[in-house]
């Protein structure tokens, strides 16, 4: 099984990336091959609301000006995704709302071709505004047919400078029982994840 992070802050080596590394070191050890995209600083565009992902259907989207195209192609070969994000003025970064801006639609516009796939939402914050940016990825997962796991708490991680996430060991033990959820959920559903049902 393939699982997919993508990271939407432009820091390398900040506390998203952290996070998203945790979850990735469970699902390796369960013997998932895993992947690491960073979006963040990438400056990828919003959608143009062109509506050529409806006409064309060749799952991809018109605008080619950006590795938009090249992280959607890996969005659809996984069975999970886990998005990442700061939090910034209580929101998700700029890069990361229009990669799910864009890749839920182009994945309505193909068939719903998210269906059935898991997806995990996880966010890093200093002080407020998580949860606003933790349901801002998890209503593209929700509205795309996707399947999110539960863990101990928000997927959430506190830190303010490069690291200090690592510090929040309720937050990192979080990430870890989230792959591990992540690796069951995956283990159960695969025999059927084609089968389920689209709108």
């Amino acid at each position: 099984m393939y699982a997919l992070a993508i990271n939407g802050s432009p820091r390398k080596g900040g506390n998203t990336e952290f996070m998203l590394k945790e979850v990735l070191a469970e699902l390796n050890d369960a013997g998932w091959e895993t992947e690491l995209e960073r979006v963040g600083g990438t400056a990828i565009r919003g959608c143009i609301a062109c509506q050529k992902c409806f006409e064309n259907q060749d799952n991809e989207c018109s605008v080619k000006k950006d590795k938009f195209n090249a992280i959607f192609a890996k969005m659809l070969k996984a069975d999970a995704m886990i998005l990442g994000s700061p939090t910034y003025f209580a929101a998700v970064s700029a890069d990361l709302k229009a990669l799910v801006e864009r890749a839920g639609y182009v994945a309505y516009a193909n068939g719903h071709a998210f269906a059935g796939k898991i997806g995990a939402a996880v966010v890093a914050v200093r002080r407020g505004g998580a949860t606003h940016a933790f349901d801002t990825i998890n209503h593209m997962f929700q509205m795309s047919q996707m399947i999110i796991p539960g863990s101990t708490y928000w997927n959430m991680g506190i830190g303010l400078g490069k690291g200090e996430v690592s510090e929040d060991q309720e937050g990192i033990a979080n990430m870890r029982h989230l792959g591990k959820s992540i690796d069951w959920l995956g283990r159960a559903i695969k025999p059927v994840m084609g089968s389920y049902p689209r709108a």
